[in-house]
Formats: structure tokens, C-alpha cells, sequence
């Protein structure tokens, strides 16, 4: 399959729901924080919050949170890894729904990533097979998109449990869906990681698309990606040391160039295979604590398990930038913060 290339308009997959998302200002003690607090050159952290932290809704915990994505009419779409979808009012991050999510038999899903098409239906991987899911606004299972067998949990493949689909995103146009795994596949040496793609052909279904190598930081995972406006991406990779505490950092991902390593049987790094490029935007342990506080050893008190991230919307102002809505995966633990990040983020 093609690489994917960058549209003429960067405003290709913004959507009138997207627009309105714009506004999103997070609730919580942090909410007045003033703006522009800067974590590096390109990015800063407008405010957080921990409003929704222990909380519940219609009585599902609110918490767990793994992907977000901005749904149709601005509202905010967060997906629980325990089988839970809830939508957020943009403005306040408060619950107005909550939906159950399963699997083709009832049972529930290690659910970790999260796309909202452009007719409404919800896109949701799992890490469990891994799978891909498309489901109805109200959650009825509407089908299952075809994996390469390598991605496979072992023994079924080569991926290690728990190590599979945690990135899901839609690039601009809507034609390219791209999981990202988030370990190294046996065979493949260790930080290389494999993105996959589907094309959706002309009977709007997705077929297997090119695949390609991503080689992550010493220690860390890939956790989430999401497309750019214009056909990049916006990669977070995560790790955790018992003791210090999480480390955060967020790329800027270029698929142009990279070799389809669909058929490659094992990634070296050192095999002629281009991988993609990546350009670090801010390690956000450098970013301002804004007064936050933290239940665990950190290295900064603002970081918490990171896992969840959306673009919302544009910045206003000469330069031009994004909006990014990240969030923490609290495990529904004692030790960890359901917390919601409003970035800026300078491309």
C-alpha cells in the first residue's frame, strides 16, 4: 500500500465537531491557572484537572481512562480499558453518557484505543488479541477489521500480552487508520515497535494497509497517536520506574519515507529499513507542576500515568498551533490521579 501523504489543506479532517471543541476549558482547582506555562519550545500546559478523579457515573467508576477522542458535535469521547465508553461535556470534562462495550460474545474488552469516524461510529482496539472493533453510537458491535497474524498475541503470533494495539488514530481524509503497538514483537529487536494500517476502499471498508517501524525511547512504550492536520503525528511514549515515577514525552511522528515493513520478518535497525522519523516537542516532566500534587514518587508531581490524547481544536494567534487534550489511566488505584492536561502544542 502507499505511504500516506500530507493533504494541500491542513484543515482536511477537522470537523464541525472538532471547531466546536475548541473552547474546552478543564474544571478542577487548576482551572484558573494562567496561560502559556511553557515545557519547552513548542509545547505548554494551559491547566489540569482532577475533577473526575474517584468519581462515579450512573454507577460506573469514572476513571481507567486509556484513549480520547472528539466526537461529531464536540463532545468529548473517553474510553475505559474496563469496557466503558463515557462522552464528556467539552467545557466541563463532566459525564453525560456511558455506554458498555464487548466482544462478539459478551465479554469485555482490554479496550485502549479509540477513533470517531466521520459518520458517528466508534472505532475501538483492543490489546487483548489484539482487535479492532467498529461499534454503533450506542455501542451495538457493528464488525472487526482483519489483523496480520505476526501482530498476534504469541502463540497465536509473535506480540507479547498486554504489548499490542494501545495507539489508534484516523489520518486526514479518512481513508488511513494507523494502530500503533505499544511493545516489540519476539524476533524484532528491543524499541522497535510496528504501526499498522488499514485503507478503506471504496466499499468504505478497511483493508490491511502498509505497515511500518517506529523505534521508541529506551524504557518506554508507545501509548497513543493522533493524526495531525496535516498528516503527521502526534506520538506519546510512557514509562514508569518504581520509586522515581512516570516519564512522559510527546514526538512529532513522520510516516513520508518510512519503509512498509509489512514483510519484513524482523526489525533490526540496521536491515535498510527507514523508520519513521520522530522529533521530540517537550519531555513533561519539564513542564510547570501548576501547584499539582502527586500520590507516588514523581518527578514532577504534574505527571501521573499518561495515556489518553485527542487534538481539539486549532490556536489562536500569528503562529498557529493545536490544541491537545491528554489524560491519565489511573488504574482505578489508590496511588494514581485520573487527570485531565490541556496543551498547546506548537508545530
Amino acid at each position: 500500500m502507499p505511504t500516506p501523504t500530507r493533504p494541500r489543506s491542513v484543515l482536511a479532517t477537522l470537523t464541525a465537531g472538532l471547531a466546536a471543541a475548541t473552547c474546552l476549558t478543564a474544571a478542577g482547582p487548576a482551572a484558573a491557572q494562567p496561560r502559556g506555562h511553557a515545557c519547552s519550545p513548542a509545547v505548554s500546559i494551559e491547566r489540569f484537572s482532577d475533577a473526575l478523579d474517584k468519581t462515579t457515573y450512573e454507577g460506573t467508576f469514572v476513571g481507567n481512562f486509556s484513549a480520547l477522542a472528539v466526537d461529531r458535535d464536540g463532545a468529548i469521547a473517553a474510553l475505559s480499558d474496563r469496557s466503558s465508553l463515557f462522552t464528556l461535556d467539552p467545557k466541563s470534562l463532566r459525564p453525560r453518557s456511558v455506554v458498555p462495550l464487548a466482544d462478539e460474545s459478551g465479554a469485555a474488552l482490554d479496550s485502549e484505543g479509540l477513533v470517531v469516524d466521520r459518520d458517528g461510529t466508534r472505532l475501538v482496539s483492543s490489546e487483548t488479541e489484539p482487535s479492532v472493533r467498529r461499534y454503533g453510537r450506542d455501542s451495538t458491535l457493528l464488525g472487526r477489521l482483519p489483523v496480520p497474524d505476526a501482530l498476534r498475541v504469541a502463540p497465536a503470533g509473535r506480540a507479547t500480552a498486554n504489548q499490542t494495539f494501545e495507539a489508534l488514530t484516523l489520518l486526514p481524509g479518512g481513508r488511513t487508520l494507523l494502530a500503533g503497538m505499544e511493545g516489540t514483537l519476539a524476533d524484532d529487536t528491543p524499541g522497535l515497535v510496528r504501526l499498522q494500517t488499514w485503507q478503506r476502499d471504496r466499499h468504505r471498508d478497511f483493508r490491511l494497509g502498509a505497515q511500518y517501524g517506529y523505534r521508541t525511547d529506551t524504557g518506554l512504550g508507545l501509548v497513543e497517536a493522533a493524526a495531525t492536520p496535516d498528516g503527521r503525528l502526534l506520538v506519546l511514549e510512557r514509562g514508569f520506574t518504581a520509586g522515581v515515577g512516570n516519564t512522559v514525552r510527546l514526538y512529532l511522528a513522520d510516516l513520508r519515507h518510512a519503509t512498509d515493513t509489512s514483510r519484513v520478518e524482523a526489525l533490526t535497525g540496521q536491515d535498510g529499513v527507514r523508520l519513521v522519523g520522530k522529533t521530540l516537542l517537550a519531555d513533561l516532566t519539564d513542564c510547570p507542576s501548576l501547584g499539582a500534587t502527586a500520590k507516588q514518587p514523581q518527578p514532577n508531581p504534574l505527571l501521573d500515568n499518561i495515556e489518553g490524547m485527542t487534538i481539539t481544536g486549532r490556536t489562536s494567534g500569528p503562529h498557529g498551533g493545536l490544541r491537545v487534550l491528554l489524560v491519565s489511566d489511573d488504574n482505578q488505584g489508590a496511588t494514581q490521579t485520573t487527570r485531565f492536561y490541556s496543551l498547546r502544542v506548537r508545530l
